[in-house]
């Protein structure tokens, strides 16, 4: 007869190898995923508009990018100009459309990083001032200092257009911060379009953004500009970037970010090129295109 513990050895015998057999089947699913993961080129942008039709806009490029490049590509969501920054820093993802100044941030945390794409109408960008028409501001070809004590918006505290270059043109005009100009804390909208939204509806007075959202949101009928004036236009500066991690050669091979920037500058898509909102097209960039944005975000005390 079998002792006790024979009993109970055969008995639990087949809990065990069911056990074993099941962990084995997890560790390769879980293997199987990480595999998958490390294959697919992910890629996200600053949140600068409204943050669904971004989604939807981007897919397009996601759909261009995995066919000319024969690699899945996904785009993820961010939630903030920081977010996109962090999970750029954290290899999370492995290209991100950022502005002039996110763009400066993400290089100088990630060795190796640098700008490889920008729209053709990047290297010469401006910012609007903006103002509700019951201001009494009126259009301007200076800075309007009439703006001095009202309610003022900025978009969101990182955006090279909706706030970085905004408060430079600002101080240097000026000789003031916008908290000592407009005498109150600084408001931040968080995205362009709600800048022009705050402005139109009159929850503040005045405000800056890209004049590109602005231009496209009248040309859409979502802004009146009889009741969201512009009064001011900044002199030009560089911003919006496709910055490349370095992470991208490990993952697909030498060469391949040579080829992704190639793909991108190649796309000729009337309806991709305007869900980047440059339908004007693509052309290259280097991280050096973009040495006067970090002059001045160091002059702000924005860059360490």
């Amino acid at each position: 007869m079998l002792s006790t513990i024979g009993r109970f050895s055969l008995l639990t015998l087949p809990l065990v190898v069911g056990v074993s057999l099941l962990a084995s089947c997890g560790s390769n699913a879980e293997d199987t995923t990480s595999a998958s993961e490390s294959k697919t080129l992910f890629f996200s942008a600053i949140p600068d508009d409204n943050k669904t039709e971004l989604a939807s806009r981007y897919q397009l490029l996601a759909d261009y990018l995995t066919e000319k490049l024969e690699v899945p590509v996904s785009y993820n969501a961010s939630s903030s100009y920081t977010a996109s920054v962090e999970a750029f820093k954290a290899g999370d993802i492995q290209l991100a459309w950022f502005g002039g100044g996110s763009g400066v941030q993400a290089r100088n945390a990630v060795e190796g990083a640098h700008a490889i794409a920008q729209g053709k109408v990047d290297p010469k960008y401006k910012s609007y001032f903006i103002a509700n028409v019951n201001s009494g501001l009126t259009p301007s070809d200076s800075f309007p200092m009439e703006m001095e004590g009202k309610t003022f918006a900025f978009g969101s505290p990182g955006s090279t257009s909706g706030r970085i270059m905004p408060e430079y043109f600002l101080k240097l005009n000026t000789g003031k911060g916008p908290e000592e100009f407009f005498g109150h804390p600084n408001k931040f909208s968080g995205s362009h379009d709600l800048t022009a939204e705050w402005v139109q509806d009159g929850t503040v007075q005045c405000g800056a953004m890209n004049y590109k959202t602005y231009d496209r949101l009248v040309a859409s009928g979502k802004i009146d500009p009889a009741k969201c004036i512009k009064i001011w236009t900044t002199p030009d500066y560089p911003d919006y970037n496709w910055t490349a991690h370095p992470d991208l050669d490990k993952r697909f091979g030498a060469g391949f970010t040579a080829r992704l920037q190639k793909v991108l500058v190649d796309i000729t898509d009337p309806k991709i090129l305007k869900a980047l909102d440059r339908p004007e097209g693509l052309i290259t960039a280097t991280s050096a295109d973009f040495d006067t944005v970090a002059t001045k975000m160091r002059e702000l005390g924005l860059l360490r």
